[in-house]
């Protein structure tokens, strides 16, 4: 059985509705039976994926979310942004991308942020008098900072294939999601301006003052965790496990809005969301090494180069690539796949890995936003209650400055590379 038709195998039983990790885990399965090696290597590659220290951050990280969301947290949240910008025209707009980059330092997810801000924001915009398709529009692509902004869920599975420094690239992704931000906001003045949006309220400082000591101890959280690993006084593992101990006291001592059953109930949604994860990541693993085994990797950046040895028509190349993957392939499964076929490309063109990592996040999480995957669509399908294809609609107009900032780091490597360099080169 040739790689060609382990590939195919793949496709077709995820176009079928396949699980994800299934049909990695099959296919390769397939591959390693049909050419006479034993069963058992699939197995012994799965667990070798997932034994991994760095990894342990993850359930923590996702555990961190889900407490501050259950915790009532978000809200807070958004109460300090509406304060902060929404005295601007189309002042909901800006909130929503505000409340995003606060809650990207404490999930690292943008299901995660979807989730748990998106409900708030899209009934606080359509109360006001917000176009429906603009709301879903800039809460979906607002949540892709989450995974920019650090800390984030697939830097650290990134960090992992890649064999590089968790810490650099958390510090590599805050620049850029930064410019996430400002360039979504620029869409949202461009959209208020044309739709004559109104401001939320004018600024007020007493309101300002009031908002941020009721959102001042959720705030420090991602203070906590990005100074923390930045500043050398722990790793992103621990970091991840702070930031859940953090949690836990802001919910039980400080607000009491954790209970022993809201606990438990986060707890088992944690377990269920770590296990897809970790269970996408062992098959990737294998599927991966398989790849590498068979020289795929080599041959591929071989066959690049054979196109062209022009450094910024390949790296155009790269990012269709990722791109289009990005639109058919769930991000840690894409992920795990990618790294070990195209980190060698772009190293072999002079590109850091820390730079290349944060473009492909940047490139999956617009594929978050594309279908037929479209994960975020998906729950703010379910949020707002509006048909699937209708969210895909709404969100076009947003994926414009996305894939501009995109384009920006691609090729402006210095913007990524700034605050890395400073703090550990």
């Amino acid at each position: 059985m040739t790689i060609l038709m382990m590939i195919l195998m793949l496709f077709v039983l995820m176009l079928v509705g396949v699980p994800v990790a299934v049909s990695l885990a099959l296919s390769s399965l397939v591959f390693v039976t049909f050419n006479g090696l034993p069963p058992m290597i699939v197995l012994a590659n799965m667990v070798n994926g997932i034994n991994s220290f760095p990894l342990i951050a993850v359930p923590f990280f996702i555990l961190a979310g889900n407490l501050m969301n259950s915790a009532g947290i978000t809200s807070r949240i958004f109460a300090f942004a509406r304060a902060t910008v929404g005295w601007m025209h189309g002042g909901l707009g800006h909130v929503n991308v505000g409340a995003s980059v606060i809650f990207a330092g404490m999930s690292g997810a943008a299901v995660a942020d979807a989730g748990g801000l998106g409900n708030i924001e899209i009934k606080a915009m359509r109360d006001a008098g917000y176009d429906t398709d603009f709301a879903v529009g800039i809460t979906a692509a607002s949540s892709t900072i989450g995974p920019i902004i650090p800390p984030s869920l697939p830097l650290v599975i990134y960090g992992v294939m890649a064999d590089t420094s968790i810490g650099q690239l958390f510090a590599a992704g805050l620049v850029p999601g930064l410019l996430m931000a400002i360039s979504l906001m620029l869409m949202v003045a461009w959209f208020a301006r044309r739709r004559n949006y109104p401001r939320d309220a004018r600024f007020n400082l007493g309101r300002f003052g009031n908002s941020l000591l009721h959102a001042i101890m959720p705030l420090m959280t991602p203070v906590i965790i990005i100074g923390g690993i930045i500043g050398g006084l722990f790793t992103p593992t621990e970091a991840a496990i702070g930031a859940v101990a953090y949690a836990m006291f802001l919910g039980v001592v400080v607000y009491r809005t954790l209970d022993f059953k809201t606990i438990m109930r986060v707890s088992m949604d944690t377990v269920e969301t770590t296990a897809a994860i970790m269970l996408i990541v062992a098959a990737s693993t294998i599927f991966a090494w398989i790849l590498t085994a068979n020289q795929v990797a080599l041959n591929f950046s071989q066959g690049l180069l054979a196109v062209t040895d022009n450094k910024v028509l390949l790296l155009l190349l790269i990012t269709l690539i990722v791109l289009v993957i990005g639109c058919f392939m769930e991000t840690i499964a894409a992920i795990t796949i990618l790294t070990p076929v195209l980190l060698p490309v772009a190293v072999s063109l002079g590109i850091d890995p820390v730079h290349f990592g944060i473009i492909m996040i940047l490139n999956l999480m617009i594929g978050l936003l594309t279908p037929p995957v479209g994960m975020v669509l998906y729950v703010l399908s379910k949020v707002a209650n509006v048909p699937f294809e209708r969210c895909v609609t709404a969100t076009a107009p947003f994926l414009i400055p996305l894939v501009t900032v995109l384009l920006l780091l691609t090729f402006v490597p210095e913007i990524t590379m700034w605050l890395p360099t400073l703090l550990y080169r």
